[in-house]
């Protein structure tokens, strides 16, 4: 697999657009996407843990619920949530993309991001509708239009696309995202859509989505908030004419390969993109028991507020890694503990066998 320009738009037969409709009220800034497949696509999605959730995701559970969609359409600058006519309003723009696009309201994934409990009119969709379909294109451009269009807190652009082959034909996977502030495991203030080429039954998408988003957008935290209307949303046509991956075969094996890059790469971007982020931490977890345990020492040390702020400082205080590391839940032999840091300036080891070690204080520094 190889890494290519086209975000959504890399994968044959999807295509997309992006306007301003209204929504924010900087007329500059895009606000409203749409990604659009002529073809059915098995389709899945995760949604936000949180308890209080956007009506666009209560919409979006009852549309998937056959395992197929042909668009996703989605608004920034309004999270549509807390609105006592929010369904109503989300099902009304489903119904306005659908008769646009003459395709079934029930094939329409619909998200939304943006401040929460504000009034939503159904205006602006209604008055930027036809324009946003008209508009519709597969370039790198219409692409990176509809990434642009879900972006709030954004600095920069979040989008990623691979091809990769199976049985012999060249697939794609793209995929494109938004997220920098309410950042946390179990999904976070992001949206993340995914288009893909490939033939794979709903079932098997489903379950690839949900491996994946486990070792990618759960493992992510910038600020410990678990927002109201996060959503990874994936859609597979089938256009590039694989046979169709309905059993755990070699070629799904290769397709969640390609999905974990596609999805870790967006993970990487939220994470360098986080406000107020002047670095970019990862955690490397070896030696575990289990792969659990191993998730539960990473996802502490990562979440950890005084870890950050003394990687912030460029304080090598290995003891706030043992202090997370502690309080994990992970079945750990302290003294069998080891702690490393490292950068592109280097690495230097701190801690051995649960206790420290003398080592250079500002060779640490320098390397933090």
């Amino acid at each position: 697999m190889h890494k290519i320009e086209g975000g959504v738009c890399a994968s044959l037969g999807f295509n997309a657009n992006a306007i301003h409709a209204g929504i924010k009220k900087n007329t500059t800034k895009l606000d409203l996407a749409l990604i659009y497949s002529a073809t059915p696509a098995a389709a899945a999605s995760v949604y936000t843990t949180n308890l209080v959730q956007g009506a666009p995701i209560i919409i979006t559970k009852k549309h998937l619920a056959d395992g197929y969609a042909k668009a996703v359409i989605c608004n920034s600058g309004n999270a549509n949530t807390c609105n006592a006519d929010g369904e109503e309003i989300a099902l009304r723009t489903c119904a306005l993309l659908a008769q646009k696009l003459n395709i079934k309201t029930e094939d329409v994934i619909i998200a939304s991001t943006g401040v929460i409990g504000q009034p939503l009119s159904i205006l602006p969709f209604q008055a930027g509708m036809a324009t946003l379909v008209e508009g519709l294109g597969s370039t790198s451009t219409h692409a990176t239009m509809a990434q642009e269009a879900i972006m709030t807190t954004d600095t920069k652009k979040k989008e990623i696309a691979y091809a990769f082959e199976l049985d012999g034909h060249v697939c794609h996977i793209g995929g494109m995202a938004k997220g920098s502030g309410m950042i946390h495991p179990n999904l976070a203030t992001m949206l993340c859509f995914i288009t893909s080429d490939v033939a794979i039954h709903p079932s098997l998408l489903n379950q690839a989505l949900q491996v994946c988003v486990q070792e990618t957008f759960n493992m992510l935290s910038v600020d410990g908030d678990t927002s109201t209307n996060d959503m990874v949303s994936i859609l597979a046509n089938g256009c590039a004419g694989n046979n169709l991956i309905n059993v755990e075969n070699q070629e799904y094996e290769k397709f969640l390969e390609v999905l974990m890059s596609v999805m870790t790469d967006l993970t990487t971007f939220i994470a360098k993109d986080g406000e107020g982020a002047t670095k970019l931490l990862r955690c490397q977890v070896k030696g575990a028991s289990t792969k659990k345990d191993a998730q539960l020492v990473a996802k502490s040390i990562i979440c950890s507020n005084l870890l950050k702020a003394a990687m912030f400082g460029a304080d090598a205080n290995w003891g706030r890694v043992l202090c997370a590391i502690g309080y994990s839940g992970a079945q750990v032999d302290v003294k069998k503990i080891s702690v490393s840091f490292s950068s592109k300036q280097g690495s230097i080891t701190v801690c051995q066998q649960g206790s420290g070690i003398d080592f250079s204080e500002e060779k640490a520094k320098n390397i933090l």
